[in-house]
């Protein structure tokens, strides 16, 4: 994110729109009564706080997106992820943003 987007919440979705049209694994980090309360179409819910027990579900996959409420927990998630090894994870931040790209790119 460059210093304009970090300091005027105006982020650059470019590559979060061509991982999700090349069918990337969405992943909504929030909790799991969260995550019934509404999310995005073909997300699965990994919460956060189960993210290091359930690891091996990411293996394997071309394209990671990590989603959550307001951006806190996807970055959390991203950089767990980063630090185990996988290079294709993208922060899409709030569940809001990623079912807006999904319904702009359908």
């Amino acid at each position: 994110m460059g210093l304009f987007s970090s300091l005027f919440g105006t982020a650059d979705n470019t590559k979060l729109i061509t991982v999700i049209k090349e069918g990337a694994f969405l992943v909504d980090v929030r909790s799991s009564s969260e995550f019934a309360s509404g999310s995005v179409k073909a997300a699965v819910n990994i919460p956060l706080d189960n993210l290091q027990q359930q690891i091996t579900k990411f293996k394997g996959k071309q394209n990671i997106v990590v989603f959550c409420r307001s951006g806190n927990r996807s970055s959390m998630a991203k950089n767990i992820l980063t630090q185990s090894g996988f290079k294709n994870v993208t922060d899409g931040g709030t569940w809001k943003n990623v079912k807006k790209i999904l319904a702009d790119n359908s």
